[in-house]
């Protein structure tokens, strides 16, 4: 088995790594600063720590704040609540008024399956693509999380930051580069393009492996920033392929899929498949259950691809 590690842990040693180089680095929480596992950076640095206590929109508005004062504020809070609740202050006192604020949505997707299942953030990513000057970020696990972390505080603009609070498989690797706008290419092939973001990317890699065996030549890109999106790795790929799958922990409404869609319509039509949470709420269960209960396996992305593709299976 792949060695594991929660996603929130990356993102609490990238913050503090960047709390020591930098002063003006401030982290917001709304009390749950135990499990968004920004406590370490409170204990490291508890003079540029801020409990705005459960108020999201002022969680965001003081973050806004901050940020006019020459801050870089990270707010910090559960994705469900914070991109639902405060989505307001994030159009019009973060994106609308262009500041320098990380938006910070934790316990995202089916790894806040043990909270219940009005929980699950399975919408954020849809509600951020649609705020304009917002730039959206999924990583796949703890290692790319870091990555994530240094480029978005570098990053002048609104980036809102998917973090998983579960362990999962370590998929990627430390010398990868990252980029914000940028995918990765982790496999070439020539009969199909599977488009993963977030955890994904380890069902997918598993997925790719066992088309392998059954003569399938499957391409794979992983994309950790789903806006903006890399159009040219896309479009490259598809006009390869003909057809894409794409896989997300997320509604297909508004998430990945809908920005893959958007890309090849406008500038490469191919045959599109998208696998993620349908248009349903989440349930309650532990992370594993969710993922069947979903079909957030590579098993559907086998099936889903050998239905895609019909004859053109490699011999």
């Amino acid at each position: 088995m792949a060695n594991q590690e929660a996603p929130r842990k990356g993102f609490a040693d990238a913050l503090i790594r960047l709390g020591e180089k930098h002063d003006n680095l401030v982290v917001l929480d709304a009390d749950c600063a135990k499990s968004n596992m920004t406590n370490l950076y409170k204990n490291r640095f508890p003079e540029r720590f801020f409990n705005i206590g459960i108020s999201e929109c002022d969680l965001v508005g003081t973050a806004a704040g901050m940020a006019v004062a020459g801050k870089v504020p990270f707010a910090n809070a559960y994705a469900n609540f914070l991109t639902g609740r405060a989505f307001d202050q994030m159009r019009i006192s973060v994106c609308y008024s262009n500041n320098n604020v990380k938006i910070v949505g934790h316990n995202a997707g089916t790894s806040a399956a043990q909270e219940g299942a009005t929980h699950l953030p399975l919408e954020d990513i849809s509600l951020m693509r649609s705020l304009p000057r917002m730039t959206v970020i999924v990583p796949a696990d703890a290692i790319e999380m870091e990555k994530a972390v240094e480029a978005a505080y570098y990053h002048d603009g609104p980036i809102y930051l998917r973090v998983g609070k579960l362990p999962v498989p370590i998929v990627t690797k430390k010398e990868e580069p990252f980029k914000i706008g940028k995918a990765i290419k982790y496999r070439e092939g020539s009969d199909i393009t599977i488009i993963s973001t977030g955890i994904m990317l380890d069902e997918s890699l598993k997925a790719v492996g066992e088309l392998e065996k059954q003569g399938v030549s499957a391409e794979l890109l992983h994309i950790h920033t789903i806006k903006p999106i890399d159009k040219e790795a896309i479009i490259a790929s598809a006009a390869k392929t003909k057809h894409v799958i794409t896989v997300e922990e997320h509604s297909i409404i508004g998430g990945l899929g809908s920005a893959v869609a958007e890309v090849l319509s406008e500038s490469q039509p191919a045959k599109l498949r998208r696998i993620g949470t349908n248009d349903r709420f989440g349930v309650s269960g532990k992370m594993d259950e969710l993922l069947d209960f979903f079909e957030l396996r590579a098993h559907r992305i086998v099936s889903t691809a050998n239905e895609l593709l019909g004859h053109r299976v490699t011999s």
